[in-house]
């Protein structure tokens, strides 16, 4: 597909930007076209003095003590800012716009069971579509691994709708084959400001990272992992091997899901297996809990050991089963103390871990609880140790804690992350009651029932309920002025869902099973500060890696990476009993904390001025959206492109791209309309 030039408005303002050049893009480049609530805030990047990244961290670690991580699920980069202006998406890049020849796998074809031969490209849904409310594509490690098709060690990124075709049309009847058509084009589909109004505005006025990528080619739980460990079990890999354990209780019987994880096993803690009595992690009544799918015991390093900082002895002595939580960072522990860091409190807030708001008093029901997300409940030391296991609490608590001024006074980590309920007790908006044909009340009460969820994971959420969710943070920590004035923001995602992305991960890592394990398909990652760049993207390459590497920078931390048990495994995964594909040398089994080219942080997002105190802090009101507005749904009435001012680049471009004929954005959900 041709792709005209930029409208003359976008184009003069992509001229004027001498980091827009036609040339390799430097690290951080403007993003066109401010806004009159945006230009007063925008610097000159090619006027600003460089100062050095130790400079920087001493800054960050002067000036911010908390961090606020919004962790959502299941979206890649094209998928929510594929038409975003300035960053590498679907149509243009930090140069401008790119034709679809130059774009890896624009062009997806698959052939049906019928020998029908079908092609999908990119195509844009929004309120027509009731884009909100989307169904989830095919995400698990062997169909993603099937959609990156890696060819010579490089990901053609060409086998998204053939993937997601196979996956549905296995039952070979002919319901089957038509739902599986849909899925493949909906994993083509994308979405903009219209749909996703607070997302884009946040981009749009702060930093925006478009090379960020999933820790791990595989589907939520080992991302949730990372997030905290930087690996999804590596270093126990390397150590102990991956053949799986046979674990049997009472009438349980079978085999925990060994290391490295690749799948959405439940955490061992809180399942049929735990033994605990008193102190008991939380199950879910929504999950499944066979015994194939619980999860081995996790036992390597994680932030939550660096952050207890020199307390980290005396926590760990409260641990129920040392001999074997503790069994893998036994030289990690005096290490970490030895280093007499201050500790850093953390939580890690998540709907239905707990008692929520709109339960009735009395016993929580946890109906809202994905647990095989809950990232700290898969390892021992923290959810059989009660001097930890008191961080992980519900998405209420966020909001109490926020309002009765309990958070921390010296600062620390705080991840958020939503579920299958929401605690604004929202529903999601239908915004055309004629799509894909004229919708039942039985059609309208089953997106309903099924689409509330606040963490943006297609399927069970809304994506207006969810960053109504992110909103809601927001505004608690830029409502509180103390606050806002010590803090940075992360709103990322734990991996793709399987949508398509056009950018190749770095092929760093393969697992036992052959398939490519790092990276995984690309994700959106925003920083929000008072010390941040505004308006800008940058194009900093890393995974959830970034994200520690971040925490480390502004704690003093130091890298999970360089403790003397992680660090031992990395080296002997290079191993050859290791090597991936065709000798493919392993030599990054573990976590990949330490800052290189290839695993970059998130400070180029900070404004070096800002932080010395030459330049004005982005003020609190520039990062809040008003209460009411995020209350209402649909947000802006699903006009969000005009009402926060931005054009996405194939408007900009005049590009047309609906989605197909009887094309149905449930396939699932209302398979009736398939």
């Amino acid at each position: 597909m041709l792709r005209r030039a930029f409208s003359l408005m976008l184009a003069t303002a992509l001229c004027s930007q001498p980091v827009l050049a036609q040339t390799a893009s430097p690290l951080v480049t403007a993003q066109p076209a401010p806004g009159p609530a945006v230009a007063p805030y925008v610097t000159d990047l090619s006027a600003e003095t460089a100062v050095s990244r130790d400079e920087k961290i001493r800054l960050l670690h002067e000036k911010v003590k908390y961090v606020f991580v919004v962790f959502n699920e299941n979206r890649s980069f094209d998928h929510m800012f594929g038409s975003f202006p300035g960053a590498n998406g679907l149509y243009a890049d930090a140069r401008g716009p790119r034709d679809a020849a130059h774009t890896p796998g624009f062009t997806q074809n698959w052939t049906d069971d019928r020998g029908a031969t079908h092609t999908a490209t990119p195509f844009r849904i929004g309120p027509d579509e009731n884009a909100s409310v989307a169904d989830s594509v095919d995400h698990s490690h062997t169909g993603l691994a099937r959609k990156l098709h890696v060819v010579d060690g490089k990901p053609t990124m060409d086998q998204f709708s053939a993937a997601d075709y196979a996956r549905v049309a296995k039952k070979g009847n002919d319901a089957s084959i038509t739902m599986a058509n849909q899925f493949a084009q909906l994993v083509m589909a994308h979405v903009d400001c219209d749909t996703i109004p607070f997302f884009w505005n946040y981009a749009n006025r702060f930093a925006l990272f478009d090379n960020i990528f999933a820790t791990e080619d595989t589907p939520s739980t080992p991302n949730a992992i990372a997030m905290i460990a930087g690996q999804a079990g590596e270093t126990q890999w390397v150590k102990h091997g991956s053949a799986p354990q046979p674990a049997s209780m009472g009438n349980h019987k079978g085999n925990l899901q060994n290391v490295p994880l690749v799948n959405d096993p439940q955490p061992f803690w809180g399942s049929q297996y735990d033994a605990t009595k008193e102190g008991r992690q939380p199950d879910s009544p929504s999950e499944s809990y066979a015994d194939g799918n619980i999860s081995v015991n996790q036992t390597y390093a994680s932030l939550a050991l660096t952050l207890a900082g020199r307390d980290l002895e005396a926590m760990l002595k409260t641990d129920r089963a040392p001999g074997t939580d503790l069994a893998d960072i036994q030289q990690d522990i005096p290490f970490i103390t030895g280093r007499a860091g201050n500790p850093v409190d953390w939580r890690w807030y998540q709907e239905g871990y707990n008692h929520e708001p709109y339960e009735a008093a009395g016993v929580a029901s946890h109906v809202g609880y994905v647990s095989h997300h809950q990232g700290p409940q898969y390892f021992g030391y923290i959810a059989n140790n009660p001097a930890f296991a008191g961080n992980l609490r519900g998405m209420g608590d966020f909001f109490a804690d926020m309002k009765a001024g309990a958070m921390p006074k010296d600062g620390g980590v705080f991840y958020i992350r939503g579920g299958y309920s929401n605690v604004a007790a929202m529903t999601p908006p239908i915004q055309n009651a004629n799509f894909p044909a004229a919708l039942t009340d039985a059609d309208k009460a089953a997106i309903a029932r099924t689409k509330h969820g606040d963490d943006d994971h297609p399927g069970y959420s809304d994506h207006m309920i969810s960053e109504a969710m992110a909103a809601n943070v927001i505004n608690a920590v830029a409502g509180n002025p103390e606050l806002w004035a010590q803090s940075a923001i992360v709103i990322t995602y734990d991996e793709s869902d399987g949508f398509y992305d056009h950018v190749a991960p770095r092929i760093l890592s393969y697992g036992p099973d052959g398939l490519p394990l790092a990276r995984g398909v690309r994700i959106p990652l925003i920083l929000i500060s008072p010390f941040a760049r505004a308006h800008v993207v940058s194009h900093a390459e890393g995974d959830h890696n970034a994200v520690i590497e971040t925490i480390n920078a502004i704690f003093d931390l130091p890298a999970l990476s360089s403790l003397p048990e992680e660090k031992a495994a990395l080296m002997s995964g290079e191993d050859p009993s290791f090597n991936g594909p065709n000798g493919f040398v392993q030599h990054h089994l573990g976590p990949r904390d330490t800052n290189t080219p290839e695993t970059d942080d998130l400070l180029s997002g900070f404004d070096p001025a800002r932080l010395a105190g030459t330049r004005a802090l982005l003020p609190a009101s520039y990062a809040m959206i008003d209460p009411a507005v995020v209350a209402a749904l649909p947000h802006y009435q699903g006009k969000g492109c005009a009402a926060i001012g931005m054009t996405p680049t194939d408007q900009a471009q005049g590009i047309k791209a609906p989605p197909p004929a009887n094309f149905n954005t449930l396939p699932s959900t209302l398979p009736a309309y398939n």
